[in-house]
This record gives C-alpha cells, sequence and structure tokens, in this order.
C-alpha cells in the first residue's frame, strides 16, 4: 500500500541514536484519506497513522565520506486506520525491513526489501495479509529527484493472485520562491501502474489500471503539509460504484520525531 505522498525522513542529526547503534525516528500523520495505489483504502474517509523506523550505523566505511558509497539496513513500521466496503472499518499494520546502498554520497539510492500488510481486526479466512518486495532506485540531480518502484507480490491482498505495482516519482525542490526562513517547499508528481493476476477476486474490471499524483509538501514549524491531487483510470462501474477510486484532492499533516 502507498502512503498518500513522499513523506520526509528525517536522516541527519535530528534522528534518535539508540544505545544498541545506528538511528531511529517516529511520526505521526493526520490524513484526509490515505490511498492504495490511489484507491482509497478509508473510502474517502480521514486516516491517522503512527510510524516508527530504525537505520542501522553505516555499515561500508566510506560511507562516513562525502562522496563515498555507503549501505544500511533497516526495519519499520506503521500503523492505520482502514474501511473497505465489505468488511468497515479496521486496522492495518505495515512491516518491513530492507537495505539501502548509496553511491556518489546519498545523490544515488538503492533500496531493496520486504513489506508485510497485516490486517489483524479482520477475520483470517477473507486472506487480507500479504507481502511484497520492493525495489526502489532514486537519483538527486540537483534540481530535481527522480525515482523509479516495482513491487511484487506472489499473491496479493485476498488472494487476488500476483501482482505488479510499478511507479514514477519526480520530486523538485522549491529553492527559488522567496520563502520565509524555515520553511521548504518542493513538488513531486507520479504516475503508477497495477498489474493483478485475478482483478475479478478485488471486483476491477481490467487486469491492469493506473494511477497517479501531482502535489506539494511545505515543511514548517517542525510539520510537513502535503496538500496533492490524485485519481486513477478506473470508472465508478468498475470500482464497485463507490468514490474510491475518483479523481480527489486530499491533505495530510505529518510531524517526525
Amino acid at each position: 500500500m502507498l502512503c498518500a505522498a513522499p513523506t520526509a525522513r528525517a536522516d541527519g542529526p535530528d534522528r534518535w541514536t539508540t544505545p544498541f547503534g545506528g538511528e531511529f525516528h517516529a511520526n505521526f500523520t493526520i490524513a484526509t484519506d490515505y490511498a492504495q495505489s490511489g484507491i482509497s483504502s478509508t473510502e474517502n474517509k480521514p486516516a491517522f497513522q503512527v510510524g516508527l523506523d530504525w537505520h542501522s550505523p553505516y555499515l561500508l566505511q566510506d560511507g562516513l565520506l562525502k562522496d563515498g558509497p555507503w549501505l544500511r539496513l533497516y526495519v519499520s513500521a506503521l500503523g492505520t486506520n482502514v474501511s473497505f466496503p465489505e468488511t468497515g472499518p479496521g486496522e492495518e499494520i505495515d512491516l518491513a525491513a530492507g537495505l539501502k546502498l548509496g553511491l556518489f554520497g546519498k545523490r544515488l539510492t538503492l533500496d531493496l526489501g520486504y513489506i508485510r500488510y497485516l490486517y489483524p481486526s479482520f477475520p483470517a479466512d477473507l486472506g487480507l495479509e500479504y507481502g511484497e518486495w520492493s525495489a526502489k532506485l532514486d537519483y538527486d540531480f540537483g534540481p530535481l529527484i527522480a525515482s523509479a518502484r516495482v513491487r511484487y507480490s506472489p499473491d496479493t491482498i485476498a488472494h487476488a493472485g500476483r501482482s505488479w505495482n510499478k511507479r514514477g516519482l519526480i520530486t523538485v525542490p522549491l529553492t527559488f520562491l522567496p520563502l520565509p526562513d524555515g520553511v521548504r517547499m518542493k513538488a513531486y508528481g507520479s504516475l503508477g501502474n497495477v498489474w493483478i493476476e485475478k482483478p475479478d477476486v478485488l471486483e476491477l474490471p481490467g487486469n491492469d489500471y493506473w494511477y497517479w499524483q501531482i502535489g506539494s509538501v511545505t515543511s514548517v514549524w517542525g510539520l510537513d503539509v502535503t496538500v496533492a491531487y490524485t485519481d486513477t483510470n478506473i470508472e465508478a462501474s468498475g470500482c464497485g460504484f463507490t468514490r474510491a477510486c475518483e479523481g480527489r484532492f486530499f491533505a495530510s499533516i505529518t510531524k517526525v520525531f
């Protein structure tokens, strides 16, 4: 599942160090919606999310150098409310682990990981719990950051078979704007495609669909404020005649600790 927008990561000195090495941070988000690849997972209602993540110390000594390669391990957890037409409201817990490899300082980053999606408040026989393998490549060109991500599940949600989720993302820091001290902004746009082996299980109209999003993130007073628009190419008739797949604006506020 996808968070609504790119979130800020506290990779600098604000991260908390741990007695056993490495660093961690926590975050809390209030959002007007929570989307799974463009499809609302809260029936277009607000979401409240809490996240934790830990990054290991640098496993390559050159990671301490300005342009040296670096390698880190990470684990993370995210809890959020969800709501589906067939089940009603409940909870989702996302557990992830992986490694990040960096080259040329932090300009090129490869992220390889595994994500497990848990739904403890729903009956197990619904088969909602599933896992995804993820590969993500980022490159910081300076004026913009380009990102490509692929996720694969051998058996996606509700036992709908194999799935592929491919997404491209461009982020542009708006450093040219005359902003007050302590205020930063960035704009972003993404385009993704989901392919599912058994779309009829999820009542989708076909094996694949497209989703996209455009928005901005403003960092001010220690908060990250996102305002964006997201949409899919799925008509209401292919989305259970709900509003979950339609184009909509959303907003979120995130605090990173």
